[in-house]
């Protein structure tokens, strides 16, 4: 079992991987992938990913928004093939706010100030942290099954502690990795999602899951979040926000993000709307109907394909 992805020999079967780039910002070595968009001066759609996903979510959706947006996506920090932060599992990077900030540093690096934030998950809240932070201003942030809220009832306050001891636990990551590498656990984790995944995509989650290094950096991830901080920040929102809730979603109760909405102010221009029969990866099951919704948000003409 190998302790990390390998670029070598890893990369040449990841999706779009003649659009990779490494890049160095912030102190962390980042994987990239860069889409020109129609031409010259495109305005940059930014894509993040959620806890233990990596570029290859975007595969489908990705080359849909280029037709009219410079697209970026990237693996965050101890996902896939960008390294872990220094600092192991209490590293700054690693917490909501520290994720904000290195994330600035690349596009400062890259030269990218997104006119969009499209963010999957905990994705979401990373885009909308950065608006917060006052570190991006983009005319909307796109949150697809947006996990903004602390898990409910009395497992919420034990979630952090507990992901924060395993953790810490040595041989947690690589016990977990084992484990994934079973058919029959990975069945079950793609299940939780309410998501149906094709072959290619239930093959890349497992290269990912079976890797004690993303293992570790997803569990550094959810230990070093703070929810309930972020939730009261909340209110302060100003960026127009778009929610797309499918209904199908074992992880993220699509009944989280009206909750977020009654949340904001009705001058943040923010709304849901539902993605029938869809679960939490919505975005890879059904790319090209999560284009049309961005699309129209935004007030863009779709492409010729999804019109």
């Amino acid at each position: 079992m190998p302790r990390r992805l390998d670029w070598r020999r890893d990369g040449p079967r990841w999706p779009h991987h003649e659009h990779s780039r490494f890049v160095q910002a912030g102190g962390l070595h980042w994987h990239t992938q860069g889409f020109d968009g129609p031409g010259t001066g495109a305005p940059c759609a930014l894509l993040l990913h959620g806890t233990g996903a990596s570029t290859h979510s975007w595969r489908a959706l990705a080359p849909l928004l280029a037709t009219r947006y410079r697209v970026l996506t990237l693996d965050l920090p101890g996902h896939a093939f960008t390294g872990r932060p220094p600092g192991g599992m209490g590293a700054p990077q690693l917490s909501l706010p520290g994720m904000a900030r290195a994330v600035h540093g690349l596009l400062r690096a890259l030269d990218c100030q997104p006119d969009v934030v499209i963010g999957h998950s905990a994705g979401a809240a990373i885009g909308i942290r950065m608006c917060l932070d006052a570190l991006i201003a983009p005319r909307l942030v796109v949150g697809i099954n947006a996990a903004l809220l602390p898990p409910a009832g009395l497992a919420g306050p034990l979630f952090a502690p507990a992901a924060k001891l395993l953790a810490a636990t040595p041989g947690v990551p690589r016990l977990f990795a084992w484990r994934a590498r079973e058919p029959a656990v990975l069945q079950r984790l793609l299940q939780g999602t309410g998501s149906v995944l094709d072959a290619e995509a239930t093959a890349l989650y497992r290269a990912l899951v079976s890797c004690p290094e993303h293992a570790a950096g997803a569990l550094g991830m959810m230990a070093n979040w703070d929810l309930q901080a972020f939730a009261r920040d909340l209110p302060r929102l100003q960026t127009p926000l778009l929610l797309l809730a499918a209904t199908q979603d074992r992880t993220v109760p699509p009944a989280q993000a009206h909750e977020v909405l009654e949340r904001l102010s009705p001058q943040a221009g923010a709304r849901v709307i539902e993605l029938p029969g869809l679960g939490h990866l919505a975005h890879e099951e059904q790319p090209a109907l999560v284009a049309s919704h961005i699309f129209a948000a935004l007030g863009t003409p779709a492409p010729t394909a999804l019109a």
